[in-house]
């Protein structure tokens, strides 16, 4: 027994170095094979070009070819549009990488040797087969851009709360119902894209979004939404494809894409004419009233080239008819309610379009083009049909929602 006894156990012992060694055997091959994979004609002298911006999007690759996990001076790097399952560790050497683009490809994962790369400021991970982001994508504390649409988050990512640079998030064609109480703590986000998610109301903590410029809910479910008013820095909000009446109350100077918008910022722009020529006509009759009264023409020349501020103003109150200020009084009750806010942790610490610093909305334009509109504002790019990318160069800003940036 006791022999048999001891037999067994170097059997066992035996079967699991062989297992060990099959293991190793495994990896062997895989790296022969990447070693040994045949390069697509062109991309021998793009390795060797010493470019700083590498693009292999498109190629059909299985893996990274291991080359370029050698390229120290690399800057930018796209290998969209590929049958990536997974990336290779070595590629946390890039420690001068900025932007990564590995959008439409078959990660289920999000590799934890992307979360190595801390100098990234734009990260590209859309269409893929994501669910969660690991603990370690808190690493990257300089991401501005990051792209998450299409793929199967059915719960917001937290790990994004600390990221204190992120000023574009787009997480559009997920599978998102709500958003956390707590989301406000994304203080620095000036773009967000929730589209094609499955809200059936208006996340109400938006409304705490001080920065926000650019906010994309087109085709949820949502049928009512709040005054967006108190959204001051909101440049564009597109409600397009929702089971809605009537468009949402915004700022004067909100971009509004949806159904009835136009009509709506057509009766918008004619009550501002209308206000500027009476605000024009009050200011020329006070203009005329000081002149007959004996004052220098000098004065009735400021008074007139300058519109005269406070006749302006004055002119506009009193135009104003008694709809605009029925609307303006629901608003106040409106934002009233709304005052009473779930309490907000305290913040630890958004870009779009394939660029490197292409996000910086303080220095850089934002250009937004949907079905039959054009906005032009600080800081995003947005193009809302084409599922394609094009990459564009830039320094600082970028953000179309399907683009491949070139440098």
């Amino acid at each position: 027994m006791g022999n048999s006894s001891r037999k067994d156990e170097g059997e066992e012992e035996e079967g699991a170095k062989d297992g060990e060694e099959e293991e190793d055997t495994e990896k062997e091959k895989e790296v022969v094979e990447e070693e040994e994979e045949e390069l697509p004609l062109g991309v021998e002298e793009l390795l060797e070009s010493g470019d700083p911006v590498l693009d292999l999007s498109y190629r059909k690759f299985k893996r990274l070819p291991s080359r370029v996990c050698e390229l120290m001076h690399l800057e930018k790097l796209y290998v969209c549009g590929n049958r990536l399952r997974k990336v290779p560790d070595r590629i946390a050497q890039q420690q001068g990488l900025r932007t990564l683009a590995l959008d439409f490809n078959k990660l289920e994962d999000v590799p934890l040797a992307v979360c190595e790369l801390t100098s990234l400021t734009h990260l590209y991970l859309g269409s893929n087969r994501l669910m969660t982001l690991p603990p370690e994508f808190t690493n990257l504390k300089n991401l501005r851009c990051f792209w998450l649409e299409s793929n199967y988050f059915h719960r917001f990512p937290r790990e994004l709360y600390d990221l204190p640079n992120l000023k574009s998030l787009q997480m559009g064609d997920n599978r998102l119902k709500a958003l956390p109480q707590d989301f406000c703590r994304m203080e620095s986000l000036k773009g967000l894209w929730l589209y094609a998610n499955r809200f059936e109301t208006f996340p109400k903590v938006l409304l705490r979004m001080k920065s926000l410029e650019i906010l994309d809910l087109d085709k949820n479910k949502i049928t009512e939404f709040p005054s967006l008013k108190r959204l001051r820095t909101l440049h564009l909000f597109s409600y397009d494809h929702n089971p809605v009446k009537e468009p949402p109350i915004v700022g004067e100077d909100v971009f509004l894409v949806g159904e009835g918008a136009a009509e709506f910022m057509e009766i918008r722009e004619a009550r501002k004419e209308r206000r500027r020529k009476a605000a024009e006509k009050e200011a020329e009759e006070l203009a005329e009233e000081l002149a007959q009264a004996g004052e220098e023409p000098v004065i009735h020349g400021i008074l007139k080239n300058s519109n005269s501020k406070p006749a302006t103003d004055e002119a506009a109150v009193n135009i104003e008819d008694s709809d605009v200020r029925e609307e303006e009084t629901l608003v106040k009750d409106e934002e009233q309610e709304d005052c009473i806010e779930a309490p907000v942790t305290e913040y630890d610490g958004a870009e779009l379009e394939y660029d490197e610093e292409l996000v910086e909305y303080e220095t850089e334009e934002m250009i937004c083009e949907g079905e039959g509109f054009e906005y032009e504002g600080e800081g995003l790019e947005y193009e809302n049909v084409p599922m394609d990318y094009e990459y564009e160069d830039g320094e600082e800003l970028e953000d179309t929602r399907r683009q491949d940036e070139g440098a």
